[in-house]
């Protein structure tokens, strides 16, 4: 069904990604692979089938390579970038969108993927929050339904009052509401945890006699930690089953192996993905993500990150190795 109104996106996409470091040091956390493309790539995928022609991303330090990620691979795409230059919370991110976003908008997080139909959102009778029941919902955003209704938000409470967690997804039919309830934030120096909440703003928004609707959703993936990145690859690649090229290779599925990866001599499997450009040869690698130009020779790899650029030889059972370092087992010393 075609959407009453044109919808723009607000994608949030500046945060530091501290639990996934050494990558997130000198690579953005929305670039690292999932399954067949970096997260951001799921993200623009979802806006784009929805029909979002329109895209305001928040950027942080490293900037530069989401735009290029972006121009590379979405050159068709209209985004405008808006940088935060500290970070000082979603809140905040969205704020700095003020002077560029108008009308109806829908925001989308960038440190996780949701599998849901945006339509629901889109086309829903009045503003939208997604929603999921959490087994602790003390870590997020958290709602009070009465009668199919909102009536009640609070950011990471002590005391939950529901389990329903908000994860990730905010549409907005007109995004003036939304500025005015940040702008008094903003301009009182209110903060929750030391940052500037968007709940915040939305409970705001609640007490002036806004209405939301909750969005309940299936499937809700986190992306913030190693071991999470990880089962959210193995979800993706069971539900898109992506072809794979390796010849000469033993390959168990599901897997993803880049067309411009170089892969020999190797056991590949399952739950692999394999980015542009890597090289894998006479290794073994499952439950691993290896991402764009890594090098992975005489290794056996299970439950690993492997970040961009980076260079393994020799043998180890676990690895965790940011971008552009380099670790070889045959020598004694391991330039990190």
């Amino acid at each position: 069904m075609k959407n009453k109104l044109e919808f723009s996106a607000i994608v949030p996409v500046a945060g530091a990604g501290t639990r996934l470091r050494p990558h997130t040091h000198t690579y953005p956390k929305v670039l690292l692979t999932v399954g067949d493309k970096p997260i951001l790539g799921h993200i623009l995928d979802d806006l784009s089938r929805a029909g979002i022609k329109k895209i305001y991303m928040v950027i942080g330090g490293m900037g530069d390579k989401i735009k290029t990620y972006v121009a590379g691979k979405y050159p068709r795409l209209n985004v405008t970038y808006i940088v935060q230059e500290e970070p000082k919370g979603l809140g905040h991110a969205i704020w700095i969108t003020r002077n560029y976003v108008k009308g109806p908008a829908i925001v989308m997080l960038g440190d996780t993927i949701i599998s849901a139909d945006l339509g629901k959102f889109l086309n829903a009778r009045q503003d939208a929050i997604a929603v999921r029941e959490v087994a602790d919902p003390r870590r997020f955003g958290v709602v009070e339904i009465e009668k199919g209704r909102i009536v009640n938000m609070v950011e990471k409470p002590q005391h939950p009052p529901s389990n329903m967690a908000i994860v990730g997804i905010y549409a907005f039919k007109d995004t003036q509401p939304l500025f005015r309830g940040l702008d008094s934030l903003v301009r009182s120096g209110k903060t929750t945890k030391g940052e500037i909440q968007l709940t915040d703003a939305l409970v705001t928004m609640l007490k002036s006699g806004h209405k939301f609707s909750p969005v309940p959703i299936d499937g809700w993936y986190d992306c913030g930690k190693p071991e999470t990145l990880l089962e959210t690859n193995r979800y993706i690649l069971e539900k898109n089953k992506p072809a794979y090229r390796a010849p000469g290779c033993a390959v168990v599925e599901p897997v993803y192996i880049s067309p411009r990866a170089k892969v020999s001599n190797s056991i590949i499997g399952p739950y692999a993905s394999i980015g542009d450009g890597a090289i894998v040869d006479y290794s073994i690698v499952s439950d691993s993500i290896i991402n764009e130009n890594a090098v992975i020779m005489n290794m056996n790899l299970s439950k690993s990150l492997v970040g961009p650029s980076a260079t393994i030889i020799g043998r180890r059972e676990q690895i965790n190795i940011g971008e552009n370092s380099e670790i070889r087992f045959d020598k004694t010393v391991c330039d990190l």
